[in-house]
């Protein structure tokens, strides 16, 4: 279906317009701009609202640039089955992030200052923010590989730029560590992705048919170098979802980022490449996915596991929650990894879950760091619950999300991913489901052992360090966080679109190509 006004440009163009009319304006009108720039970046939520309730296939702007001349083709903004979950989650978190964002980064410059520093100003965050939000929305609304590699950088640099400046400890080296790991992932991606569009004649993933967006078939023209593009492809994704053995750059970015940009950081951008590798590898290279299964899988699990031991090792509040966040990209590989119907769905359903959950324990550190002098220190930590029964009700709630538990979305992708495995090797015999299930049970665990030993070390048993006596104030700061849990718990309950929406994009590039792909 073709909108019939360009809502998904106006939905990027106006938090970018409002950013720079807040750094114009620096510290002034600051939680107008705020406000404002909240409302204007939950329109994609209202957009994909109104794309479920119309039952089309897919919506696209009218406004598009046709630049087949010069051998990119078509360059179209839209959402479809696939990509609609993504801007859900997007939408709700980068909006009330923003609102989080006036309490905290008012502290955090305040801090910088009384320490000698001189970081810009609020509107200098505000527009960087902005942007930031905007070209990770732009990221799942492309349709062409040129398109979707500008929307990439746009991510990249106004993120470094908001950890270089506002970040904490050794910042400098820790942004430029971010900056290099990550382009070199992007710089990898793009080397695939420019010899894909030069064979094949077009960087178009999804075109228009009719009204609606459809996905282009496999890669034709590429002939045996069809592994090596695949390969490109994979390695700069997997570099910017931290899988493991590329992961060692994400715990002292993430960790050290100001704290709403670590909520979005973690959750929300490094799940981006997940969402990637179901658009492109899938999409174009469906024989040499299912040829690789075993070794994604493989990966996964020990992704999964990997960093969960490791963040049951952490200390630091917001490493441990960095390391979480590599362990669940572990899941969303093993969800695509099962090239089923069932696991696709879950680990769409897993970015979804993972940035509203993720972004409210972020949230939740970031509390304690305003509010309690900068703790992030967990041994030092304990009774919270007792000063702070919202936060801890809130945290759970996120916590629910990663281990799998209802009444949160996590629920759903867990059930789904965990329904991919046994249909993958349900049929291989009885040594493969007696692995499968001790892989899945220790994975599970692991999750479960640091989200709920990480939430008792917090907020039950004695307190271990000075709490003073003041209560929790319930100000926007924390309504900002309820809002997401409220909203995630919308998601819990009215999953059917977003599953109906990713089977049908299944049904569009796969049919019956891929034995046991439904």
């Amino acid at each position: 279906m073709i909108a019939s006004v360009p809502i998904f440009w106006i939905s990027i163009a106006l938090p970018i317009v409002l950013g720079i009319a807040a750094w114009l304006s620096g510290d002034r009108w600051r939680r107008s701009y705020s406000y404002a720039s909240a409302l204007s970046l939950l329109i994609p939520l209202g957009i994909v609202a109104y794309f479920y309730a119309s039952g089309a296939e897919s919506l696209v702007d009218p406004v598009w640039f046709n630049l087949t001349s010069y051998r990119i083709g078509y360059m179209y903004l839209g959402v479809d089955g696939l990509s609609s979950p993504v801007v859900i989650a997007l939408s709700i978190v980068t909006a009330f992030v923003s609102i989080y964002g006036l309490k905290y980064m008012g502290h955090r410059i305040e801090e910088m200052r009384s320490a000698g520093e001189s970081p810009p100003d609020y509107g200098a965050y505000q527009f960087l923010y902005n942007v930031f939000a905007a070209t990770m929305l732009g990221v799942a609304f492309a349709t062409n590989l040129v398109e979707f590699y500008i929307f990439l950088e746009g991510t990249l640099i106004s993120s470094f730029l908001l950890i270089m400046y506002y970040g904490y400890g050794e910042r400098s080296k820790i942004s430029m560590l971010y900056f290099v790991w990550t382009h070199i992932g992007a710089v990898t991606f793009l080397a695939g992705a420019l010899y894909y569009g030069v064979v094949e004649g077009a960087f178009d993933y999804l075109v228009l048919s009719g009204t609606n967006l459809i996905p282009v078939g496999p890669a034709a023209a590429l002939g045996s170098m069809a592994v090596v593009v695949a390969l490109l492809m994979f390695v700069g994704l997997a570099v910017k979802m931290a899988l493991f053995g590329v992961h060692m750059w994400l715990p002292y970015a993430h960790a050290e980022a100001p704290t709403p940009i670590s909520a979005l950081l973690s959750p929300s951008l490094i799940g981006l490449a997940g969402y990637a590798m179901a658009r492109f590898l899938l999409q174009y290279f469906p024989m040499i996915m299912e040829s690789w299964r075993p070794f994604l899988m493989g990966l996964a699990f020990l992704t999964i596991v990997y960093a969960g031991l490791n963040a049951l090792r952490q200390t630091d509040f917001k490493r441990l929650l960095a390391y979480s966040s590599v362990s669940q990209m572990g899941y969303m590989l093993l969800g695509i990894a099962t090239l089923t119907q069932y696991g696709l769905v879950g680990s769409m359903l897993l970015y979804a879950s993972h940035a509203v959950g993720k972004a409210l324990l972020f949230m939740t550190a970031g509390v304690f760091i305003v509010e309690m002098h900068n703790l992030r220190d967990i041994g030092r930590m304990g009774g919270l619950a007792r000063r702070y029964p919202l936060v801890a009700a809130l945290a759970l709630f996120g916590f629910m999300n990663l281990s799998g538990l209802p009444p949160a979305l996590g629920f759903w992708s867990e059930l789904f991913i965990v329904l991919g495995v046994v249909q993958t090797y349900a049929m291989n015999g009885l040594g493969y489901m007696v692995g499968m299930t001790a892989l899945l049970m220790l994975a599970l665990s692991v999750t479960a052992a640091y989200s709920f030993v990480t939430m008792r070390r917090i907020f039950y048993g004695q307190p271990r360090s000075e709490q003073g006596s003041a209560k929790e104030v319930i100000d926007p700061f924390k309504l900002s966080m309820l809002a997401i849990a409220i909203l995630g718990f919308v998601l819990f309950i009215m999953v059917n679109p977003m599953i109906s929406g990713v089977a049908a994009w299944l049904r569009l590039i796969l049919g019956s190509g891929l034995g046991g792909v439904v």
